[in-house]
């Protein structure tokens, strides 16, 4: 099973940010798709990490899904999507890990 290390994406987290990023509240489940697709992309843009980062679907160890921006996955093959298969330091997802109000490291998290 992939695992990928990241940090994960709450619904409260999605919908703030959005709001502190000037887009309208969702009022739809497509409208909280479309901001699915559009907050964690400039969120990675704003931090430097758009050319390696990816959204991606993982479990946490209490069987619960989410929605993750990943920086670094164990599965040689999803290299191919440009991902390291290691953990960078700190220092380079730190604007990152500020933007998403995170006080702690990133984690490993596997795929759902």
């Amino acid at each position: 099973m992939v695992k990928y290390f990241g940090y994960l994406i709450t619904e409260g987290w999605l919908h703030q940010k959005a709001l502190d990023l000037g887009y309208p509240p969702a009022q739809t489940p497509e409208d909280s798709h479309n901001l699915l697709c559009m907050v964690p992309l400039n969120v990675m843009a704003a931090a430097g990490v758009l050319s390696y980062a990816r959204v991606r679907r993982i479990k946490t160890p209490k069987g619960k899904h989410f929605w993750c921006i990943a920086l670094a996955c164990d599965d040689p093959i999803t290299v191919g999507e440009r991902m390291s298969t290691h953990a960078p330091p700190e220092a380079n997802y730190k604007a990152l890990k500020e933007a998403m109000g995170k006080d702690g490291p990133a984690h490993w998290y596997r795929a759902r």
